[in-house]
């Protein structure tokens, strides 16, 4: 792990001019932009997990996203990935299967906004895994970023908490989506490692092939032909996770993950309205005032850094 991270450390400009450098703004609008399509990709999954399950509904848009992936990556100029960049990429395969399956398993059974909601202990984990694993030196002003955006989350579960008389597969969804957000916050620190290494279409191909392959191995026993009616919507969910993927790989690759991380709590702004949108989830005061804590978490990861970030090499 030492000799991926010093290589990555080479990729990094040094250089200290201006000429080239792209200000920290431009990638955290592009990931909250991102969020927001994986938002809506997340809405979309939970009515497919109803409907099929959530190994089918994985497994399929797993298969189909790398189609897709596959035909733009074949499309383009490329070269077969070094093997410890493959290494990487089945590594980030693995853990992304698990908190796909955990958390959408969890969603179904979940408010989408409380979901989203209770997901977001792991960018915490992911600035402190930042500073462990990258080297990045974790400022104040970030730090103070999260906190607020953790903070207008617990605003908003503690009243859906008081609101709401829970079942007992309320509580093992519960369960589940924070299982999840463990793995996903060394998820956030792979996919930074991963931007610097390989360009977007290269990772999005890896990442569902990755995914489709080990859930494949179940399809003997688990797998079952998808309902004609169903293959709109997994359609449209396949093309908003790639989007959403490839913006989010563009942004961490030009953008420390400090500034980048505190942007995921933008995703429960977006669950409350597609909550109440489709699922006709009802929106509090709780939820209001948390949002707002929410929007100012992301205005802050995004003026913390006055000076210009240094681009990374390895990019689009």
């Amino acid at each position: 792990m030492s000799a991926c991270i010093r290589h990555l450390e080479k990729t990094r400009v040094k250089s200290s001019s201006l000429a080239g450098a792209i200000s920290p703004t431009i990638p955290v609008l592009v990931c909250v932009f991102g969020i927001f399509l994986l938002s809506g990709m997340d809405a979309a999954m939970k009515v497919l997990v109803i409907a099929v399950g959530v190994y089918n509904t994985v497994l399929w848009r797993s298969m189909l996203a790398t189609v897709v992936a596959g035909a733009g990556w074949l499309a383009g100029p490329r070269s077969l990935p070094a093997p410890s960049v493959l290494k990487l990429h089945a590594l980030r395969a693995a853990i992304v299967g698990i908190v796909l399956l955990c958390f959408f398993w969890g969603l179904a059974r979940l408010p989408l906004a409380e979901a989203i909601g209770l997901s977001f202990v792991a960018p915490l984990f992911a600035l402190l895994l930042a500073a462990l694993l990258l080297g990045e030196r974790i400022q104040r002003k970030a730090i103070w970023a999260s906190l607020a955006g953790i903070a207008g989350v617990v605003i908003i579960v503690a009243g859906q908490f008081g609101h709401t008389s829970y079942a007992r597969d309320a509580l093992l969804g519960t369960a589940a989506v924070l299982v999840s957000t463990v793995f996903y916050a060394y998820n956030l620190i792979l996919a930074r490692r991963q931007a610097l290494l390989a360009k977007p279409i290269e990772i999005m191909l890896f990442q569902n092939l990755g995914v489709a392959v080990m859930l494949g191995l179940a399809a003997p026993w688990l797998a079952i032909a998808l309902p004609s009616n169903l293959w709109l919507p997994l359609a449209g969910v396949t093309a908003l996770s790639l989007a959403g993927q490839f913006l989010m790989s563009w942004a961490y690759a030009r953008a420390e993950a400090q500034y980048l991380i505190p942007t995921e709590y933008s995703a429960f702004i977006w669950a409350i309205a597609l909550g109440w949108f489709f699922f006709d989830e009802a929106v509090t005061w709780t939820t209001l005032a948390g949002a707002g804590l929410i929007v100012a978490s992301c205005l802050i990861a995004a003026r913390s850094n006055p000076r210009l970030a240094e681009p990374i090499e390895a990019t689009v």
